[in-house]
């Protein structure tokens, strides 16, 4: 698994709490460009990034150590190896921001998440459900461990730390607003921060390129985005969960926030369904492949009565890049309106 992803994950516990509101009917309307429909592909689509490995931005840049940064429970901490790099956290994001610093050469391990190319040979520290196995890392020799506040178990990395490795935890939010904060976070702690600006600038132009794939007017089309796990688990997101930021960036109406959901995944009913009535509903390919695919999408409770069932707009991606952000934002953004939009 990978939703950003633990970052759905690890809010189950305490969002698995169901919503009902009322089913609204719509009076059909003759569809012009301002409609939501009318730049939408019908049937089901799989949203393809242009490069699925991570591309750096310098050749094995030289880090500037020692270096001394902020880490989340730990306050000052004071790096000064950066030769054997382990970075692990639930959406496999600090994983690929070190490769795309160019520091990959210096990766000795990884996260379950972090499964790009270029990484994916690496040892995993991680089991299935993202805890850090200190036995794991401990045993592949880290001079740096960088892992997200919302790594767990945290004794592990409290373990790991006093057995004398340096550790940086960095904050566990992965939204567009934090991004480029989080990329030069990363490249200061490994002393490399040119670096970390020229990532930033190809992100942040990545994330204009895209932009200009969506049509406007959009028509502001209603956007769903479902975690699924099985017919018995199925998820909205709403505000806070990453995705209402990436269907704002596509000009899209979060059916989330417009059902006003407080949290970030929320269980839905069918009912509940309906009454959001999305155009689109976009999905974790993992999490589609549980119910059978995009066929069995449009079967779970609700969705053969929503805009989306009936056009059969069901938009696919791989799980560890929709809700990763970092360097790839802008990437699974265009994916995303190709995949989309007409």
């Amino acid at each position: 698994m990978g939703a950003s992803i633990r970052s759905v994950r690890a809010w189950l516990v305490v969002v698995l709490t169901a919503f009902t509101v009322s089913a609204c009917f719509v009076t059909p309307i003759e569809q012009d460009r301002h409609s939501p429909g009318a730049h939408l592909r019908n049937g089901p689509q799989t949203a393809v990034l242009d490069d699925t490995d991570v591309t750096p931005v310098e050749d094995d840049p030289i880090s500037a150590l020692p270096v001394t940064v902020d880490s989340v429970r730990y306050g000052p901490v004071t790096v000064t190896d950066t030769s054997r790099i382990i970075a692990a956290d639930i959406s496999g994001t600090l994983g690929s921001i070190v490769f795309a610093l160019g520091l990959g050469s210096h990766v000795v391990g990884r996260d379950t998440s972090t499964a790009f190319p270029s990484a994916v040979g690496l040892p995993v520290v991680t089991n299935r459900g993202h805890s850090l196995n200190a036995e794991s890392v401990l045993a592949l020799a880290p001079t740096l461990l960088l892992v997200s506040e919302s790594t767990v178990p945290a004794t592990a990395v409290d373990q790991i730390r006093d057995s004398g490795v340096t550790v940086v935890v960095f904050p566990a939010i992965r939204d567009l607003a934090s991004n480029d904060t989080l990329m030069r976070s990363v490249a200061k702690a490994l002393g490399v921060p040119a670096a970390g600006e020229k990532l930033v600038e190809r992100t942040d132009t990545q994330i204009e390129a895209a932009r200009d794939l969506v049509p406007d007017p959009s028509g502001d089309p209603t956007m769903a985005f479902l975690y699924i796990r099985g017919r018995n688990l199925l998820l909205l997101a709403g505000p806070g969960s990453g995705a209402d930021d990436l269907i704002a960036e596509l000009r899209g109406r979060d059916a989330g926030e417009a059902a006003q959901l407080t949290g970030a995944f929320t269980a839905i009913t069918a009912e509940a369904m309906i009454t959001a009535d999305p155009d689109v509903l976009i999905v974790m390919t993992q999490g589609a492949d549980t119910v059978g695919g995009p066929d069995g999408v449009l079967t779970l409770p609700g969705v053969a009565d929503t805009e989306a069932g009936r056009n059969r707009r069901v938009v696919q991606i791989d799980e560890s890049k929709i809700l990763a952000f970092g360097p790839d934002v802008g990437l699974v953004l265009a994916a995303l309106a190709k995949a989309i939009y007409t």
